[in-house]
This record gives structure tokens, C-alpha cells and sequence, in this order.
């Protein structure tokens, strides 16, 4: 008889795991499934669930090779019911064990799932903290009772006094807690950004890959080309290759955005974050050394810590304190349809088609991309935020609800009304000008204000601001815009919002 199964779930991928913490090799299992359920619930990109069973399944090999007994569902297995709980109650008949063990999972609808499990499988279920976080969700919870979660800075304070991370003598180095200033260039021409390590295949991931064609061909993204990283070690190297060659410029470069330059000096590791293949404690670590070392400035080493011990951590505290009820808010009363050309119809928006064209490719956009032109159109166009976060949640590879959710209810569309950001991050096209080389030889005019050749994120800003001013108009961070809209005349005011309905409704010009 087995003594525990230990259930293993994709995006656990950790041998630190808690829910592994004491396995026994002599009288456990550690059981593992890929379940349709999760790779349909949402219409994920071929490359992300292709990242995710083939990392699941290296895993369990390197489970195997240290004496650990896994039992590994796949798929395209026969008598695969396709869920959770159905694949664990197989198990229990298989295995016969004492107890099951778990680590909470880092979705909602999976938590609910896992609260049944005792009940269901007649057993003792035992469901462990996810100790891959520097803040658990009881700390966060009484970080929150505290009144210290109001806003992502305090918490990040709060989180380096906590680890001693880029703190000296009690004092943040550098004498100040953040470098966003100096964060903020745009790229110089002539600059070179470094070539980005990508992995080849192996026959494991081959395989895999052969199967989510034939399944998921109709999924939004392409599958050729896929180079992630699938193994811890592989991730490991990635990592070493971000801190070496890319985080010495990122802090310069971190909002810049380029046409053709899917990568510039970001990181790329996400993905191996969010499934586990690296913890936020190592890279924190090391990143922190690459300071101390004097190989990387404390800009550029500061916002990548900021990014992770800050908001990733913040996001994750959010999520699991406000849920379930949070998805539910509509502070903007957005209603809007997603457009199509988010799934890839053409548009002459040039910046919209550089930033969806590398999601297709890739599944993957940096932060600014993503937060400043593809999240910065839908909040500006009013779009409904289930439909935005849904369209996020699908297409990049590092999207799971905990992370996702939060950024974009919260962060992009603020339909929170302010929980996780004091103002919308809305901005015109001059912005996305100034950090980009989106807006040159793009059709439609900078220049132009208002009308059919004028730039959509010229009318889109001022038209969001006109509609939400009875909601905005008295946010003390967006008084001086509001001083500005308020001195426009009554005829500016019309042009500008029958442009955008133009646009928004595709109707005749006036």
C-alpha cells in the first residue's frame, strides 16, 4: 500500500515543493496528469501548453531518475477523464494511499477543486502553503489587516526590509527605493541588443510538440519556432544568460519598445517563475549579487527586483485577498467588444500589429508592450474587462490567473477602481512615440489630432477621459490632464468624441 500520494500540479514544477518536502522514494507516489480540462478552459497558445506538458514531463523524468515513483497521465491517454479530480480518484483506486498531500494551487477555481478532496476521496487531504513566495497569503492577509497593502510601493518596502534584499545598513542602496526615473530611456540608434538564448528540441518535447498541432491547430499563436526552456537546468541557463548579457542595459531600456525586437534586454523567464522551474528567491539572489558584484548597476538591478519581490508578489496578494468576488467589479462600466485584430485581423495600427504579431510568434510581450499599447488601447477603447483579461490569459506563456488577473483587471483596464493602481495607465500616442519606433512610417498621423488619418490613440485618450470624468475627473493624480481637457472648447470636445466613435463603431467619417 502506497503511504502518500503526492499530487503534482503543471505550474509546481519545484523539487523544493512543499507538497515534496518529505517524500518517502521507498513508499510514496507522486502522481502527475495533463488533463484537457486545463489546456481548454481557456484557448491557451500552442506554445504555452506546449512549454508546460513538456516541462511537466521532463520533470517527472528527473523525479524518476532520483528513485521517485510517478505516475504520469498524459493527454492522449486512453482512459483519461480529462479533470483533476477525476484523474485523482483513478489514482486512489490504483495506489490505495493512507493520505494525499498537495501544495495550494495558484488558481481559484482550482482551490475550490482541491476543498473537495477530502470529502470526495474519503481521505485525509493535506494541502500545503506554496512557500515559493517570499509573502504567503496568510502574511499577505495580515499585511493587509495592518493597513500595509494599500499600495504595491509600501508593500515593497515592506518586502525588502523583510529579506535584506538591496538593503544597506537598514537603508535601501543607493539611498532611494526605487529607480524608475532612470528606467525610462528610449533606445538609441545604432544600439545593439544582445542575441537571446532559445532551445532546441529534444525527442520529449518533439513529441509533445507533434501533439498539441494535431489537438490545438486552432488556437490563436504559432507553434514553429518554439525554443523555451523545458527543464530546470535549461532555465537555469537561461537565467545566467539574462544576468550576464541583458541585465546590465535593462534598466535603461525596460519601457523602450522596438519594431522587429520582440526580446530587447528583458528577461524571458517568467514562464520558468511561474511553472517553477526557478524560484523568486534565487533569481532575487542573484540578481542582487549581480549588484554587489559590480556587474550590473543598482538601476537596472532594482526595477528587475521591484518587478518580482514587488509586483509579482503584490499581484499574488491581491488575487487571493480579494477573490472571488474581485473579477466581478466594473468601475469604468466598459462594455466594449475586444476588436479582432487582437486575434490577428489587420490594421494599420502599427504599434497594435508589432505588439500582436509578436504575441503570435512568441507568446510572449514585454511589460510595456503590453501594459502601454495592447492594454492601453482596450482600456482607452472601454472594452469589457472579462474579455481583455480572458485574450491575456490565452496568449502569453507566463499568464496564470493569480498573475494575470490582477495586472489587468487591476493594473491595465482599472476596473478595480483603484485597488491595485491609483490612476489608469492611459496615454495618447505621443507616449508610445517617445519610448518606441512604432509611430514611423506608420499610416496613420501623430501629428493629426483629431479625423480618419489622425492617430487613434490621440482621439481614443481624451475621448476615455471625456466619458469617465464624472469617475476620474477628481483623481488627485490625474488633476493637471483634467485641467487640460477642462480647457477645451465645446467644439474640441465634440470632434474628438465623434472620431472615436467613428473609429470604435468603424462607421462613416463625419
Amino acid at each position: 500500500m502506497t503511504e502518500t500520494l503526492r499530487f503534482v500540479l503543471g505550474d509546481q514544477l519545484t523539487r523544493s515543493l512543499s507538497a515534496l518536502s518529505d517524500l518517502d522514494p521507498e513508499a510514496d507516489v507522486v502522481l502527475m496528469v495533463e488533463v484537457g480540462d486545463e489546456t481548454s478552459y481557456v484557448r491557451h497558445h500552442p506554445q504555452k501548453i506546449a512549454l508546460i506538458l513538456s516541462a511537466m514531463r521532463h520533470f517527472a523524468e528527473e523525479l524518476r531518475e532520483k528513485g521517485v515513483t510517478v505516475d504520469y497521465v498524459k493527454l492522449d491517454d486512453t482512459d483519461n477523464t480529462h479533470s483533476f479530480s477525476d484523474e485523482l480518484a483513478r489514482a486512489v483506486k490504483r495506489h490505495k494511499p493512507k493520505r494525499i498531500v498537495a501544495t495550494e494551487p495558484g488558481e481559484w477555481r482550482v482551490w475550490e477543486m482541491m476543498r473537495d478532496w477530502e470529502s470526495d476521496m474519503d481521505l485525509p487531504v493535506e494541502i500545503r502553503a506554496d512557500d515559493r513566495f517570499y509573502c504567503s497569503r496568510d502574511d499577505f492577509a495580515k499585511l493587509v489587516e495592518d493597513n500595509k497593502t494599500g499600495r504595491m510601493e509600501y508593500f515593497y518596502r515592506e518586502m525588502r526590509r523583510r529579506t535584506g534584499l538591496l538593503m544597506e545598513e537598514g537603508e535601501p542602496a543607493g539611498g532611494a527605493w526605487n529607480f524608475d526615473e532612470e528606467n525610462r530611456k528610449s533606445l538609441p540608434k545604432g544600439l545593439e541588443t544582445p542575441h537571446r538564448m532559445r532551445f532546441h528540441p529534444d525527442a520529449i518535447t518533439e513529441e509533445v510538440l507533434e501533439l498539441v498541432a494535431a489537438r490545438f491547430d486552432n488556437h490563436f499563436g504559432d507553434l514553429e519556432g518554439f525554443g523555451w526552456a523545458v527543464t530546470r537546468e535549461e532555465a537555469l541557463r537561461a537565467l545566467r544568460h539574462f544576468l550576464k548579457d541583458c541585465l546590465p542595459t535593462f534598466g535603461d531600456y525596460q519601457d523602450a519598445m522596438k519594431t522587429g525586437e520582440d526580446y530587447l534586454f528583458h528577461g524571458l523567464i517568467s514562464p520558468y517563475l511561474n511553472i517553477g522551474l526557478l524560484t523568486a528567491h534565487e533569481v532575487c539572489e542573484k540578481a542582487a549579487q549581480a549588484y554587489a558584484d559590480g556587474e550590473a548597476p543598482l538601476n537596472a538591478v532594482e526595477g528587475f527586483v521591484r518587478q518580482i519581490l514587488g509586483w509579482r508578489e503584490f499581484v499574488r496578494g491581491i488575487y487571493w485577498t480579494e477573490m472571488p468576488d474581485y473579477v466581478e467589479s466594473n468601475f469604468l462600466n466598459a462594455k466594449r467588444d475586444l476588436p479582432a485584430m487582437y486575434w490577428g485581423a489587420e490594421t494599420d495600427m502599427r504599434c497594435m500589429s508589432e505588439c500582436i504579431g509578436a504575441t503570435r510568434r512568441n507568446a510572449y510581450a514585454h511589460h510595456i508592450q503590453r501594459l502601454m499599447v495592447t492594454g492601453n488601447f482596450a482600456l482607452l477603447a472601454g472594452v469589457e474587462p472579462r474579455q481583455i483579461e480572458q485574450w491575456y490569459l490565452e496568449v502569453y506563456a507566463d499568464a496564470f490567473e493569480w498573475v494575470e488577473l490582477p495586472n489587468v483587471h487591476g493594473m491595465v483596464m482599472h476596473a478595480d477602481g483603484g485597488r491595485l493602481g491609483s490612476k489608469p495607465y492611459a496615454a495618447s500616442g505621443a507616449y508610445i512615440n517617445r519610448m518606441s519606433d512604432y509611430c514611423k512610417n506608420c499610416e496613420y498621423s501623430l501629428k493629426q489630432k483629431t479625423g480618419k488619418e489622425a492617430c487613434p490613440f490621440n482621439y481614443l485618450y481624451w475621448n476615455f477621459l471625456i466619458e469617465n470624468e464624472d469617475k476620474l475627473g477628481d483623481n488627485h493624480r490625474m488633476g493637471l490632464i483634467y485641467g487640460s481637457l477642462r480647457k477645451k472648447s465645446e467644439a474640441e470636445r465634440e470632434e474628438i468624441t465623434r472620431s472615436a466613435k467613428a473609429f470604435l463603431d468603424g462607421g462613416d467619417w463625419p
